[in-house]
């Protein structure tokens, strides 16, 4: 609906300074021919009305509504870009209530931004302590060792050997630390080039789940395929990288599954891209969890997490690897039902 707040103040603005005219007209013709000519004075009215709305009119266009105009564009600028609104439009809007609009939409903006920003705030001081947490542990432990050799351990073969052993592994935990958080800088910045190839992501997957055959029969789950693919199912990827992703996944999985379990991944063809599943019925996760559950050192069981091994790295890097494709991840779960990841990958 056309708003008619300006044509109706111009016309309030014209006849206001139109009688304030003809009442200063009247007094001067009184004054100086000592009666009020009512003709005059209408008359004057008339022409003070026509002359006033155009001058108000034309100060509202081209004066104030150019420079309202001009903070319309301005704050537009700031705002996201949208998918514009198709629907025809007849009824001109308002520049006060257009500019009105969009300076509403800014602050709400700028009010999602401040909580985004206190979030990350959260979310950087948790990071930090989990890094502190995480490197801690194996450090202290090598210390404990190393403290217990210097005095005396060293000369007992009871232990020395078998402490020298868990310190180095306590090492290969800090280094495995150390490599994923250099490899979720690299593609979080962008320094780490895929090297992307055309290759039988069928063939690959047959390949990892014969590997993880050992690890999941020690678990009592099976992996197998969704089904037969007789034919090679041909991707554009960086091999090494979603042997990474799909290995993450498989392994999580393995780890998470109910005993005689099963780990089922399928490959499924969907226009220009092939959806990569990996779907299992293990102890699933609660709903709240899901939304960080790529987070760095984000862990749904953190006793858990850490009895069974791993940095808490893998599905921040499994995530980061997907989006350095271009290309999507979801997950659906639900607790002692299981857990689907799917992401994309461009048919090659």
């Amino acid at each position: 609906m056309t708003s008619l707040k300006t044509p109706i103040l111009t016309l309030i603005l014209s006849v206001v300074s139109a009688v304030i005219q003809t009442l200063l007209v009247s007094y001067i013709a009184y004054k100086i021919t000592g009666h009020f000519d009512l003709a005059v004075g209408l008359l004057s009215f008339f022409i003070s009305f026509i002359v006033s709305f155009f001058i108000i009119y034309y100060l509202f266009n081209q004066v104030i509504f150019q420079k309202i105009d001009r903070l319309y564009l301005l704050v537009k600028e700031q705002q996201p870009k949208e998918i514009p609104n198709t629907e025809f439009q007849l009824d001109e809007v308002d520049s006060i209530d257009r500019l009105e609009e969009e300076i509403k939409k800014l602050a709400q903006e700028r009010n999602k931004e401040a909580d985004q920003n206190r979030n990350l705030d959260s979310y950087r001081k948790e990071f930090l302590g989990n890094v502190s947490h995480e490197l801690k542990t194996p450090i202290f432990n090598i210390q404990g060792y190393l403290s217990t050799l210097i005095d005396g351990g060293i000369n007992d073969p009871t232990i020395n050997v078998e402490y020298l052993k868990r310190a180095d592994k306590s090492v290969d935990r800090m280094i495995q630390i150390i490599d994923d958080l250099e490899t979720i800088s690299q593609l979080e910045i962008g320094t780490l080039e895929l090297e992307l190839e055309t290759y039988d992501i069928a063939q690959q997957v047959k390949d990892i789940l014969e590997s993880l055959e050992f690890q999941a029969s020690k678990q009592g789950i099976r992996l197998q395929p969704a089904k037969k693919y007789d034919k090679p199912i041909l991707v554009k990827a960086d091999k090494f990288r979603i042997r990474q992703v799909l290995v993450n996944l498989i392994t999580n999985s393995i780890k998470y599954g109910k005993e005689n379990g099963k780990t089922v991944v399928g490959l499924n063809l969907f226009d220009e891209q092939v959806i990569v599943e990996i779907k299992d019925n293990g102890i699933g996760i609660a709903e709240k969890h899901l939304p960080r559950l790529f987070e760095r050192f984000y862990r749904v069981d953190k006793g858990r997490s850490r009895e069974q091994g791993g940095t808490g790295l893998g599905l921040a890097i499994v995530k980061h690897i997907i989006e350095a494709h271009n290309e999507t991840i979801d997950v659906e779960s639900a607790i002692n039902e299981g857990t689907t990841i799917s992401f994309t990958l461009q048919r090659g």
